[in-house]
């Protein structure tokens, strides 16, 4: 297992990552800090991860919700969704979300956290590989709107990422790419050994070779934590990660964010990874 920390202050989290992380519940209760716990995740992910990571919390009062999946429900619709769920079941202001799913499902509940009772804590759990290196790290959180993707949301830091590579077993292939595309980015922006690496070793990473794709989210994770030490909130240094994003960005809003996904639309199949 790899470590990492996000360098922030007060605010300063870790990022776990390794394989079989669901299995350690050692390495994830010493963040919780109230008796309930409210998993966040989506119809795809919940028959294969719910189960498991509910049992992490079997000694506090746990509540799970079970949101549709894709980018067309990041929006405040489902936002309210959230909100209601945690009303409902009289979550006070120690409640801990669990976000476990990819980046739609870490936006709303990152954003639904820093919003309920003025802000609660949380805790990232990525599932997708453009998850693991880009959306559960740096406290970018919200919702999309008709006229502009991420247009609602407010920076708001998780307490821990726990990025367990098992969970990349489960993932399509045209996921798995769409996650390799923003790894490609880091090397592009920011480290020519990586992107070197990624030359070398591209068939051990797209046969999901363990040691590979742990030092490539490791290197990712690690720039993008340096990247956001600088610029938390992204008023100069932190706008280089958006390499490929803006013009990703547009196409998604254009085409309703159901034709492409979001590694897709930043890095277009006709220059795949």
């Amino acid at each position: 297992m790899k470590t990492l920390t996000v360098n922030l202050g007060d605010r300063s989290y870790p990022i776990f990552i390794g394989k079989g992380l669901l299995d350690q519940p050692e390495l994830i209760l010493p963040y919780i800090h109230g008796k309930q716990v409210m998993v966040i995740t989506n119809k795809t992910i919940a028959p294969l991860y719910l189960k498991k990571t509910l049992s992490l919390f079997s000694a506090h009062q746990c509540h799970h919700l079970i949101l549709p999946d894709g980018e067309a429900y990041k929006n405040l619709e489902t936002f309210n969704q959230i909100i209601d769920e945690l009303l409902l079941n009289k979550c006070d202001r120690s409640t801990t979300l669990v976000a476990l799913g990819g980046g739609v499902i870490g936006d709303l509940t990152g954003f639904a956290a820093a919003c309920y009772q003025r802000g609660i804590p949380f805790i990232q759990i990525p599932t997708t590989l453009l998850a693991q290196v880009d959306s559960s790290v740096g406290g970018k959180t919200g919702v999309n709107h008709a006229l502009g993707k991420n247009m609602i949301g407010v920076f708001y830091q998780p307490k821990l990422v726990v990025v367990d590579l098992d969970t990349l077993e489960s993932l399509p292939e045209k996921e798995y790419r769409a996650g390799l595309a923003e790894i490609i980015k880091y090397g592009v922006i920011e480290d020519v050994k990586l992107f070197e690496f990624l030359e070398r070793q591209f068939q051990n990473i797209l046969s999901h070779d363990s040691k590979a794709l742990e030092h490539i989210i490791a290197t990712s994770c690690a720039i993008k934590a340096r990247v956001v030490e600088k610029d938390e909130r992204e008023s100069h240094y932190r706008m280089v990660l958006n390499f490929g994003h803006t013009i990703g960005h547009a196409i998604e809003s254009l085409t309703g964010y159901s034709t492409y996904t979001h590694g897709e639309a930043a890095c277009p199949p006709s220059s795949p990874p």
